[in-house]
This record gives C-alpha cells, sequence and structure tokens, in this order.
C-alpha cells in the first residue's frame, strides 16, 4: 500500500527537554518505513543528526508532505504561521505545559505517530487571522496569528482610548488596557484568562475580550469568523499601543492609527492521533471534574 506521507519534516526547539530523544525515535520510525526526513536547521546541533538534510522553515514546508513540530503549544504557534501559506498539514509532540495544539503525548508517541503514517487520524482545519496597522490610509505592518491578535497599552500604568468597529458598524468607544481578538483555537489561551469563552474549534467565529475595562458592563463579544474588525487608535492618547500576535511577533500602533483585524485565507490543517477528543482535552488540560473525582 502506497503511503500518504512521503516525506516528513522535523521541527522544534533544541532547547526543549527530551527532544533529542523524541527526534531519534522518530528518525528511527521513518527510517524503517522508508520515508524520506527533513530537519529544521534550528535542530541542526543536536547529536547525531548533522549528516541528515536540513532545511530552514519556510523551505520545508514546501518540500514537505507532513510536518511534525515537538515542543510546547507556542512552538506550534510559530511553525504554524509559516507552514500555513503551503497548505502543509501539521501534528505538534508535546514537549510543553498544556499542550491543547501539540497533542501526541511523548509517552505515546510511537504507537500514535504510527497510526497517523498509516492513515488513521483525524482532519482539523484552523482559520488564523491577518492583522495591520494602518497609518494616513497605509499599511505600514501586518502579522498573522493562530491564536489571538492583541491590542495592548504595553504599560500596567496607562490605559488606551480606542474605537471598536465591525463590519463598517460602529459598536463602542472604550478605555481599557486593551483587547483580546481570539479565535476559536486561541479560546483556551490569553482569551480565557482575560475571560472570554471556551469555544469549540470547529467555530466560525472570534472573540473580543477586553482587557480591565473602565466599564462596569464591559464583556466579550462573539462575532461571525468573517467580521471585518477595526479597532480606531483615539488620536489624544500620549502613549504608542501594540499589537501583538500569538505572544510573539509585534507591531507599533500610534495615536490616530487603525488596526484591521480580518479572517486569513489560507487555514491550517492539524492532523490528531486516534481518540483525540477537545472536550477530553479541556477536562484534562483544564482539570475539569477534578473536584468530583477527590
Amino acid at each position: 500500500m502506497d503511503q500518504e506521507f512521503q516525506r516528513v519534516g522535523l521541527l522544534g526547539r533544541r532547547e526543549h527537554p527530551g527532544v533529542n530523544q523524541i527526534v531519534s525515535d522518530l528518525l528511527t520510525l521513518l527510517d524503517a518505513r522508508g520515508v524520506d526526513v527533513v530537519l529544521e536547521d534550528r535542530l541542526a546541533t543536536l547529536s547525531h543528526f548533522e549528516k541528515r538534510a536540513m532545511q530552514p522553515r519556510d523551505i520545508i514546508g514546501k518540500s514537505v508532505d507532513l510536518a511534525v513540530v515537538i515542543g510546547g503549544d507556542g512552538s506550534l504557534l510559530s511553525a504554524a504561521r509559516t507552514l500555513v501559506r503551503h497548505n502543509t498539514p501539521v501534528i505538534g509532540i508535546n514537549r510543553g505545559r498544556l499542550g491543547f495544539l501539540t497533542d501526541v503525548s511523548p509517552d505515546d508517541l510511537m504507537a500514535q505517530v504510527t497510526a497517523v503514517l498509516d492513515g488513521d487520524y483525524a482532519r482539523d482545519s484552523r482559520f488564523l487571522l491577518d492583522a495591520q496597522v494602518i497609518r494616513d490610509g497605509v499599511a505600514i505592518g501586518e502579522a498573522e496569528a493562530l491564536n489571538d491578535v492583541v491590542v495592548n497599552s504595553g504599560t500596567s500604568a496607562q490605559m488606551i482610548e480606542f474605537e471598536l468597529t465591525i463590519d463598517g458598524e460602529f459598536v463602542y468607544r472604550m478605555n481599557a488596557d486593551g483587547l483580546i481578538l481570539a479565535t476559536p483555537t486561541g479560546s483556551t489561551a490569553y482569551s480565557m484568562s482575560g475571560g472570554g469563552p471556551i469555544m469549540n474549534p470547529s467555530l466560525d467565529a472570534v472573540v473580543l475580550v477586553p482587557m480591565f475595562s473602565h466599564s462596569l458592563t464591559s464583556r466579550p463579544i462573539v462575532v461571525h469568523g468573517d467580521s471585518q474588525i477595526r479597532l480606531d487608535i483615539v488620536s489624544r492618547n500620549q502613549i504608542n499601543p501594540l499589537v501583538t500576535c500569538d505572544g510573539q511577533v509585534s507591531l507599533t500602533a500610534l495615536p490616530g492609527d487603525s488596526v484591521l483585524v480580518s479572517k486569513k485565507a489560507e487555514k491550517l490543517t492539524l492532523l490528531h492521533p486516534p481518540g483525540h477528543s477537545f472536550y477530553a482535552s479541556c477536562r484534562d488540560k483544564l482539570r475539569w471534574s477534578d473536584a468530583l473525582t477527590q
């Protein structure tokens, strides 16, 4: 039987504990199956892998049938923003803490990866957000996010004043530390910490969560995923707000600038091993039902 994945890329951060052993185990498995393997150049200093084919992340995305990301959710978020451009399916092996996205356990590594290679997996499509900073009608910076776009003051001592418009309709003017705009994927991350709802990843929606608003009636709003969202930074602000994507890429806006956020055209394809369940992940990672079992 022909294998679905003929060429596999291994990506990750060598700083994560246990990465060396996981890469070694994966190479043993993939070599035994006759799969061509490419390692991300960030793994180049790991022992015994120097003679393997090495490529930077953006090239790997174009040349492999499957990308395996080793690390925490942050590692997968970073890789996803590159791999989504090439429609490369991704699986994540968890070497971090929560692991909502990197859901393959190192303890079940061989069995779960073997199942995926055999075609036994669930395919999951996730959308990303595009964010642009507009100044005098011109985009002066742009980035993308799988989890969230956060517009914030950049300091704990000051709030920013902004106006929110959705699909051309004015929503509100607000004084707050900022605003979190999260995808369903990101609803279990910073948005949840800010009081936002947990959303099933299959939803086509974006949640807007105010951060420490100077209002007793400020609440999260859930809007359609295709919404065109604009934040206008009021000109009288005295600080330059930050626009942060997935907590990893930051742009700087000035008073009078606008921040445009919309759904990205390309989607990320995640592959999950057999038995994957979003609600089971919530029970495990968020410790749901623990009080009932004590």
